[in-house]
């Protein structure tokens, strides 16, 4: 009985040993994959504000990597599942991960909705912004990295904080679209801009609710509460 005890219990360690190394190695490629995410959704601000061509079709062509990235991240989880049936806080780790491994890829996507808008603004006159977009994008370039960081922390304050500044960007978008109806009305001539300008803002929007879902995650991932919606 020892004998076969032991064996159990060396064939446990085992695959304890190799799960923790599964782990790290997906948690370094999901830190990767944001890394490369938040540089894109930077990246394709800059675009807007500088009238920037080139750096918008970078942001545009990059998309191709990081969809990949996020198909391996997923196959890495599954992977994991299938082979060591995870428990406990590993389970929770690898939920956690293909839900993230999601919300950015969706993030990045948003990123080169922004680089299309600024190949458009590229090639118009200069257009006063019916919004602070500066303002809003440095929110929401901020929730996404707070949101970033609590998950390569395990901070939950973090997290929490990121949805705390939530409704701030949703009150961005909504008084944009207010100013944007008067400047369509006053202008006439600059309607395909203002399209954009929404389009643009409703982004940012976008963008800041994932990343508190990617915050919600976290706060599933450290204490096992769910408190999406």
């Amino acid at each position: 009985m020892r004998r076969a005890f032991g064996f159990r219990e060396g064939c446990v360690l085992a695959n304890t040993t190799l799960i923790v190394k599964e782990i790290e190695k997906l948690k370094q490629k999901l830190l990767l994959l944001g890394g490369k995410v938040e540089e894109n959704f930077n990246k394709a601000v800059k675009a807007v504000d500088e009238r920037d061509v080139g750096m918008a079709e970078d942001v545009i062509n990059a998309d191709d990597l990081i969809d990949q990235m996020e198909v391996e991240i997923e196959e890495e989880c599954l992977k994991i599942l299938a082979l060591h049936q995870p428990v406990a806080r590993d389970l929770r780790f690898i939920v956690t991960a293909l839900k993230v491994n999601n919300d950015l890829e969706r993030i990045d996507d948003h990123s080169v909705s922004i680089a299309r808008h600024a190949l458009f603004f590229a090639n118009q006159p200069i257009f006063k912004f019916p919004f602070d977009y500066m303002a809003m994008s440095s929110m929401t370039r901020k929730m996404l990295k707070l949101s970033l960081d609590s998950l390569v922390q395990l901070d939950q304050a973090k997290a929490i904080s990121v949805g705390a500044m939530d409704d701030a960007v949703d009150d961005m978008n909504r008084s944009m679209y207010d100013a944007s109806e008067k400047g369509m009305k006053a202008n006439p001539d600059q309607i395909s801009m203002y399209v954009h300008a929404m389009g643009m803002s409703r982004t940012f929007e976008r963008i800041a609710d994932l990343s508190t879902n990617i915050a919600e995650d976290v706060i599933y991932l450290i204490s096992g509460q769910i408190v999406r919606h």
